[in-house]
């Protein structure tokens, strides 16, 4: 379990705290969970979120379980810096889903001594890692990455599988649209699905 290296800002500079992993990992449930925390410890607060989400209510973060906190959602994240004045921590949900400028953004405010708390995909539907995602880890001080629980094996869950034919690389959905799957389980399926495609072109 992560615990905070200090909530003595008086004394800290601001950091960079990432939680990664794949679908039903439980990203946004740590997300509040630390958000929680600091509101305990009396720190201000904010949560943003992306326009693009569109699951749940506009200024709610929910996670798989139903736990929900309130949220600001913008379109770009410049439009944090606008929304922050006397907020000591700020959490990031589905920053997977901002434009680029979310990383200068995050270590921006990390610079100005605030604490700041993203949670995201840290792979697509392929296996191929989001830029954002993997650019916010090289240059936070904490990075957790969670995991679900594979179907198919039992094992630990870093894949995001997609179980319909969508080719767009995002598509939000659900339970309905994705599986969690451990590394030879995703291989596996990766394997056969390219299977399946290639008899079809050949048939065609």
């Amino acid at each position: 379990m992560f615990l905070e290296n200090t909530l003595n800002f008086s004394k800290q500079t601001g950091w960079i705290e990432v939680v990664c992993g794949s679908m039903f990992s439980g990203k946004t449930e740590e997300l509040i969970r630390r958000i929680r925390r600091a509101k305990y410890a009396n720190l201000n607060v904010i949560i943003f979120k992306p326009k693009l989400d569109i699951r749940d209510k506009k200024n709610t973060v929910v996670s798989h379980d139903d736990t929900v906190i309130e949220c600001k959602t913008i379109k770009r994240s410049e439009e944090i810096y606008k929304k922050i004045k006397g907020f000591k921590v700020v959490g990031i949900d589905e920053a997977q889903f901002f434009d680029d400028g979310i990383v200068e953004v995050c270590n921006v405010l990390a610079n100005q001594g605030v604490r700041v708390i993203v949670a995201g995909l840290d792979m697509d539907y392929k296996g191929v890692p989001f830029k954002n995602m993997a650019n916010l880890m090289a240059t936070s001080e904490y990075v957790t990455k969670v995991h679900a629980i594979c179907p198919k094996t039992g094992g630990l869950a870093q894949y995001s599988y997609r179980k319909t034919k969508s080719k767009k690389r995002i598509l939000l959905g659900k339970g309905d649209e994705y599986m969690p799957l451990s590394r030879a389980a995703f291989v596996k399926k990766s394997i056969k699905k390219a299977k399946k495609i290639s008899r079809k072109k050949n048939k065609d």
